[in-house]
């Protein structure tokens, strides 16, 4: 299997000669890839703080797994498709893939996808306080040791 990195550089290169709508276009359809939560994840929602409060959609990050396989779990408003689209890309890079591989992430991905331009700079600011915490989950995760179950991480 094909590293995170690897995974990423793959998707971002799929945004690399698009133009700004069929950038938009591509997240959407990425979008649809994000499956909806289980009723396990939709009853923790109410009693978990799993909100990332730095953006401005509706978006509620599980970081899960053991070391040698990570799961993002994630539920993102309807009403922002673009948003949406970008946690499918993260959730499809990392699912899988060993948890200390997450910290590979690179900071520039927006950038590199072309988006931090077309998205806007407070769409932006929230996609960066996504992919932070997804690191500073699967961090802890790492930090924890091989024994981490499904109810760990922010």
């Amino acid at each position: 299997m094909e590293s995170i990195q690897q995974r990423l550089d793959e998707l971002i290169g799929e945004f690399a000669d698009l133009d700004a709508r069929e950038k938009l276009e591509l997240l959407v359809d990425f979008a649809h890839g994000l499956p909806p939560l289980s009723a396990e994840h939709e009853a923790r929602k109410t009693v978990e703080d799993r909100r990332v409060h730095e953006c401005q959609t509706s978006v509620f990050l599980w970081t899960e797994g053991t070391t040698d396989a990570a799961r993002l779990v994630a539920e993102v408003a309807a009403e922002a498709p673009t948003v949406k689209g970008f946690v499918a890309i993260l959730a499809d890079a990392i699912n899988g893939r060993p948890v200390a591989d997450v910290a590979a992430i690179s900071d520039d991905m927006l950038e590199r996808m072309g988006l931090a331009d077309v998205l806007g700079i407070l769409r932006t600011r929230g996609l960066r306080a996504i992919v932070a915490r997804v690191k500073r989950g699967f961090a802890e995760h790492a930090n924890a040791g091989p024994n981490v179950g499904p109810n760990a991480g922010p």
